[in-house]
């Protein structure tokens, strides 16, 4: 048990070592009194591979912080639960995660929608992206002007010569 504390000890004083930012560099002083900090918040690491805090682990140990404070009163909640029964919006039993509006939809008063797009500015979008490679290519993600840049690149600056998008962005 010694050993992991000690190493976990360790990791935490070389971390900044290992950080992005080279240029900044802290004192030992400080190192020592994030840790202290860190220690006295929750905030380390538990051991194990979890990968959760000691706060997270075990939450009353360690002193609630104020961002965490409830800021809703009783009825204020109340009142949302009500309302949330009220229209359905409030997730039904079972697997499905699906709401019981979106189950039943006739035993609740219909949501309004926000006005949709036409199919002539949804094609217009269509052609933007794949004129500038905004589709996404593969199963990690990444978008085709990320895989292939200099082909759409080249794409962006021919029309940006032809005038028909900025060159240097306007603030």
């Amino acid at each position: 048990m010694k050993i992991k504390s000690t190493l976990i000890v360790l990791s935490l004083f070389a971390a900044p070592a290992f950080a992005s930012d080279q240029g900044v560099s802290k004192t030992r002083e400080q190192v020592r009194a994030e840790l202290a900090q860190a220690m006295r918040s929750g905030d380390m690491l538990a051991s194990g591979e979890s990968g959760l805090t000691l706060k997270q682990i075990n939450p009353g140990a360690y002193p609630v912080d104020a961002s965490a404070q409830v800021t809703k009163t009783r009825e204020q909640v109340r009142t949302e639960l009500e309302q949330a029964i009220r229209t359905g919006d409030i997730l039904a039993g079972g697997e499905s995660s699906a709401k019981l509006n979106e189950l039943t939809p006739g035993r609740y008063p219909a949501v309004a929608t926000a006005p949709s797009k036409t199919r002539g500015q949804v094609k217009s979008e269509l052609a933007r992206a794949i004129r500038e490679g905004e589709i996404v290519a593969g199963e990690d993600g990444r978008k085709l002007n990320e895989i292939y840049p200099d082909r759409y690149h080249a794409a962006q600056h021919a029309a940006a010569n032809a005038g028909q998008i900025p060159t240097t962005p306007r603030f």
